[in-house]
């Protein structure tokens, strides 16, 4: 009961009759406000102070735009993983849906599906087994490529003895051109210790481009280099 009321009075009050009358004819967000701010205070002393907020305010809401989406989307991924390992009969039921997403008529990106499916094997099995091949096809649109490695190095870790087609068609992507695909390639060999990659990954040692991985519940900020040299220790 008090988390309702609790709901009701931040959305009822705070939002419809305050955070929605804040507005710049009609628009809202932190540059429109601050212009409107701007043209009321003129050129009086806090102009100054006023900008700084406005633009402070604007690069929070930037840097968290660029967070949340991985952090949510992935950790919203974890969360199904677990609960196929509670309710897999449940979870059974996402399946086809999950697939469904991952196919161009669908009209959706389905950008998390495809780490779903690997999130869902990882904690059971039985439930993916039989469409591991279809990876190796998800893996050839450009759209789920990120996902689907993701999903790979998470499967991985537990069972990658079933992965023996789907990984040497991960090789190739630690040569791609783009640092994120490189990373996710070199990271999820590495789950697997897969020892056919060791020199191309091996090649990516001294690659220092910045990129994120989400790993163990926490978006870390690393670069290729650091996770090909993780990769190669696991190896060993």
């Amino acid at each position: 009961m008090v988390w309702f009321w609790s709901v009701m009075l931040v959305v009822s009050v705070k939002y419809v009759i305050f955070i929605m009358r804040a507005d710049n004819r009609g628009e809202g967000g932190s540059l429109a406000l601050l212009a409107l701010a701007m043209r009321v205070t003129g050129n009086s002393r806090f102009s100054a102070t006023i900008a700084v907020l406005g633009i402070f305010a604007a690069a929070l809401f930037y840097g968290d735009s660029m967070l949340t989406p991985a952090i949510s989307v992935l950790s919203a991924v974890e969360g199904l993983g677990l609960v196929a390992g509670s309710h897999p009969e449940q979870v059974g039921k996402l399946i086809n849906r999950l697939l469904y997403l991952l196919n161009e008529d669908s009209g959706s990106n389905g950008w998390g599906a495809a780490a779903a499916l690997g999130e869902i094997g990882r904690n059971h099995i039985a439930l993916v087994k039989e469409i591991i091949p279809m990876f190796i096809g998800i893996l050839e649109e450009p759209f789920s490529q990120e996902s689907m490695l993701w999903g790979v190095g998470r499967l991985a870790e537990v069972q990658a003895a079933l992965l023996h087609e789907v990984l040497p068609e991960i090789v190739p992507f630690l040569t791609s051109p783009k640092p994120q695909l490189r990373a996710l390639a070199a990271w999820g060999l590495g789950k697997a210790r897969y020892q056919p990659a060791a020199a191309a990954i091996q090649a990516l040692t001294g690659d220092e481009y910045p990129v994120q991985l989400y790993d163990c519940g926490r978006l870390l900020e690393t670069t290729v280099g650091q996770i090909a040299r993780a990769a190669l220790a696991s190896l060993t």
